[in-house]
């Protein structure tokens, strides 16, 4: 990988982006890098949870100036197919059968605005800014939507969608689309704590949590919604992860996950 490292320790797996120099900026190598990690981590039987982190004074700021020059000579036809494989990093990050940690360090502009919201949970520095930049080019944060609107919701991505104004990183949380803001000799210690609650829960059931949150957000409550949570509630109890943490839990001991 040479835009971003990978380490690994006690089932916490960080990934970091590491274009310092262009503000971690979006290129077809780092789309191409971002989804190869995210699809192999996300098998791996040692990982519990995934920290995507950053380097320098920007989480990231969008796409990468050189990438746009290029761009700007696209077809349609070959602008589909650099859309879709932004789209399809921004899928796999998002369905990542792995619980993800955005810590967000610096500054975070345009498609930056997507990988945190495409993550479980966001922690940000107090001093970073926010943006959805892309209508002041005369373009729209296409594939970042469906994410970031989620994130912040419908009234909130009218305006910042809109207006394309900078907001702070209090206006972030306020809108939902961080959960913590803290100051930057704190960041490691929240996004820890998170990580550490995480990994201490049982796998089976914290993959099963996302897939649930994925399924009924949003939904209308109706006969078959219902009937798929009974399912699932049925499968996990009935499943081998489910006893032993109502075992360790009525017997007053640590469940086997947590060795």
């Amino acid at each position: 990988m040479s835009n971003l490292t990978v380490t690994v320790q006690a089932h916490r797996a960080t990934v970091t982006l590491t274009r310092a120099e262009m503000r971690n900026a979006f290129n077809d190598e780092v789309v191409a890098e971002l989804t190869q990690v995210f699809t192999e981590l996300g098998q791996r039987d040692d990982v519990r949870a995934i920290v995507l982190a950053a380097e320098g004074p920007a989480f990231c700021a969008g796409a990468d100036l050189n990438w746009m020059r290029r761009m700007a000579d696209y077809s349609r036809e070959q602008n589909v197919a650099d859309a879709g494989a932004l789209a399809n990093m921004l899928r796999v990050i998002y369905t990542c059968p792995k619980p993800t940690v955005a810590r967000v360090q610096g500054d975070v502009y345009a498609g930056g605005m997507g990988l945190v919201a495409c993550c479980d949970l966001a922690v940000s520095v107090d001093t970073a800014g926010y943006c959805l930049s892309e209508v002041k080019l005369g373009l729209i944060p296409a594939t970042i939507g469906p994410y970031v609107a989620r994130a912040m919701g419908a009234r909130a991505a009218h305006r910042y969608f809109l207006t394309a104004e900078r907001f702070s990183a209090p206006e972030a949380h306020r809108i939902g689309l961080v959960h913590e803001v803290v100051p930057a000799e704190q960041l490691d210690a929240k996004v820890d704590e998170l990580v550490k609650a995480l990994t201490s829960a049982g796998p089976a059931a914290v993959k099963a949590c996302k897939q649930l949150v994925q399924d009924v957000a949003g939904r209308e409550i109706d006969a078959a919604l219902i009937a798929r949570t009974v399912q699932g509630i049925a499968d996990i109890r009935a499943s081998a992860e489910g006893k032993e943490g109502v075992q360790s839990f009525l017997q007053k001991r640590k469940p086997n996950w947590l060795g």
